[in-house]
């Protein structure tokens, strides 16, 4: 039996699939500026150094880090470059981690204590304590007039925000927003998620070159702070309303 005749020349080519949805524009990632890492145990042989590097690859975590802190609180064209070089420390230590450092050199002290105490859950763990001090790695603090609860806040709000929250952390209300930690953290979260993404990251901009001004808060949300927190907790109570015109 002869082959059967070719197609018409210029025939059309039928779709693959005209149910399947075209995929998203593959849009480039920016290039963060990742600063250097080092690192160093002041005892291997505590056992939290063994649990450390059985869940934890140190830069993979660190650059995680990094850049969990730009996407949430800069933008590629606001981001700081200053910071050169991250050193972190595990060592033997009452509490569960602390930052302090130059304007170009950060130390993260991280208590292997903790990391003893935290081995039911590792991983998430040492993921989310280093979020929240690299966060203080970068961080703008209104020229160290900024409430120490907000600053707090933030940091726990970026480790909110990438999913590393503890089993016993819960949005709570109460008689202060700059309570600090996961309470300011969930109010911060509540604002972004109300006002619009990028809210908290222009009141962390608003602290770059000027001193602590409460007022800050109204810049970005057209809110005082006092009003936010009031209809925050009328929120976790389930009374939340529409947003009034007065401030």
């Amino acid at each position: 039996m002869p082959p059967p005749p070719p197609p018409p020349p210029n025939k059309p080519v039928p779709p693959h699939n005209l149910q399947q949805p075209l995929p998203p524009p593959n849009r480039p990632k920016p290039s963060w500026p990742i600063p250097k890492f080092d690192l160093r145990v002041e005892d291997l042989s505590h056992p939290g150094a063994s649990i450390f590097f059985s869940n934890i690859n140190p830069f993979e975590s660190l650059k995680a880090a990094v850049i969990a802190s730009f996407e949430w609180l800069y933008t590629p064209e606001s981001v700081p470059t200053h910071v050169e070089l991250i050193t972190l420390i595990l060592r033997p230590m009452d509490g569960v981690a602390h930052t302090h450092g130059s304007h170009t050199s950060k130390e993260i002290h991280f208590s292997l204590d903790h990391i003893k105490n935290s081995e039911n859950r590792a991983k998430d763990e040492i993921d989310g304590v280093l979020t929240h001090e690299i966060v203080h790695c970068f961080q703008y603090n209104a020229k160290g007039t900024a409430p120490g609860g907000l600053i707090e806040g933030i940091a726990d709000y970026v480790r909110l925000r990438v999913g590393f929250r503890p089993p016993h952390w819960k949005p709570t209300g109460g008689d202060k927003w700059d309570a600090g930690y996961q309470t300011t953290a969930y109010f911060l979260d509540w604002i972004e998620g109300r006002y619009g993404e990028g809210t908290i990251r222009e009141l962390n901009q608003a602290m770059k070159e000027r001193e602590w001004d409460v007022g800050m808060f109204k810049e970005s949300t057209g809110r005082k702070v006092g009003k936010l927190w009031n209809m925050y907790c009328a929120y976790l109570k389930g009374e939340d309303k529409p947003d009034e015109n007065s401030a």
